[in-house]
């Protein structure tokens, strides 16, 4: 078992703790810059959608895993991202540009969602977002002009420098550049005052208060990161699926997006690629079980939204860490075997808020 002994705060905030994480860092690394030329094109495609909602769910991660704000209608930041980037570059602007606009924009949503919704906090956060879902899909059918309603619109192929990205290989790349320059911007963000702000507040907001963190501040600049990264993530969507409408922006985009994040583990950056990866490979999964069900469970319209419903369940009845924390209980049952505890995985009673204070 590994113990890292620090004698420095420099060795606390360290991207990479040890060498064994460089390595392994770096194998994964070289693997996706040679996948293009090892993997089909359809396992390709499924990567970059990985790639793509990892972003959205980076955001998501900051606002609900590492700030405590629950957010049940991120699909609506998503999509604002996703048709602003269609409609400037349909308008002719360079990529880049557009994609900043999108963040830009979502952004600004995000503030205008997130200063009013902080007077109220738990359940009715999560109401609050989920009328603001549902107020932007409408918008967006509605405003035909610009998005062109529930006919939907057309996505041109990104432009970078004059060179057309209209390959798949091309896109890969793209994708896995802007998700690593997402992930990286996160993991500095965590380790600076700012996210550990976001920390506290999601710990105990009196105690993050009494510390002098500015609660309606660092809340709103929560919501905006997030709805930004929502943003870039949109505007990648839509150049990949090359068709927008906006049903694909509703509230079961919006659960999926929060299954993501549970599944994969709050709180953890890792957790947010094994979600993604999770999100992506259950429908994948379920497609190939169907062909061993009866054929009235099989071909019922509700059965990956059941699927998904149990899995979200099981996740927060049985491992409420999600992917991540059963692969930490995996990795140090590895480390620590034959010399562990019987009781070394049992898990913790936790308390509410609500019973700590009795």
């Amino acid at each position: 078992m590994r113990y890292i002994f620090k004698t420095e705060y420099g060795q606390d905030i360290r991207v990479v703790k040890h060498a064994g994480q460089a390595f392994w860092y770096a194998l994964l690394g070289l693997f996706l810059l040679v996948a293009p030329w090892l993997l089909s094109d359809y396992i390709l495609a499924q990567l970059v959608f990985v790639f793509i909602y990892s972003i959205v769910g980076l955001g998501l991660m900051l606002l609900a895993g590492f700030t405590g704000q629950i957010s049940i209608g991120h699909a609506a930041f998503f999509g604002v991202g996703a048709y602003t980037q269609a409609v400037l570059v349909a308008a002719g602007w360079p990529f880049l540009l557009a994609l900043a606009c999108a963040a830009a924009l979502s952004a600004a949503v995000g503030i205008v969602i997130g200063v009013p919704a902080l007077r109220v906090k738990g359940i009715y956060l999560g109401i609050a977002t989920l009328a603001f879902g549902f107020i932007v899909e409408e918008g967006l059918a509605r405003w035909e002009s610009v998005t062109g309603g529930n006919a939907g619109m057309h996505v041109k192929s990104p432009v970078l420098f004059g060179w057309a990205l209209d390959g798949s290989t091309e896109f890969y790349f793209l994708c896995l550049v802007v998700m690593v320059a997402c992930a990286l911007g996160m993991l500095n963000l965590l380790r600076s005052p700012t996210g550990r702000a976001f920390v506290a507040i999601r710990d105990s907001e009196v105690s993050a208060q009494s510390m002098g963190i500015h609660l309606a501040r660092y809340k709103s600049m929560s919501f905006a990161l997030s709805a930004a990264l929502a943003g870039v993530g949109g505007a990648l969507y839509a150049h990949k699926i090359k068709f927008l409408s906006p049903d694909q922006f509703g509230i079961v985009q919006s659960i999926d997006l929060l299954l993501m994040i549970v599944v994969g583990g709050l709180g953890s950056l890792h957790g947010v690629f094994l979600g993604a990866i999770f999100l992506i490979a259950m429908p994948q999964l379920i497609a190939v079980g169907k062909d061993y069900l009866p054929v009235s469970v099989g071909q019922s319209p509700g059965l990956q939204a059941m699927v998904y419903g149990v899995v979200l369940v099981a996740f927060v009845m049985f491992e409420p860490h999600g992917l991540y924390g059963r692969w930490l209980k995996v990795r140090t049952y590895l480390q620590v075997f034959p010399f562990y505890r019987a009781g070394m995985f049992k898990r913790q009673k936790a308390f509410q808020k609500s019973e700590r204070l009795k």
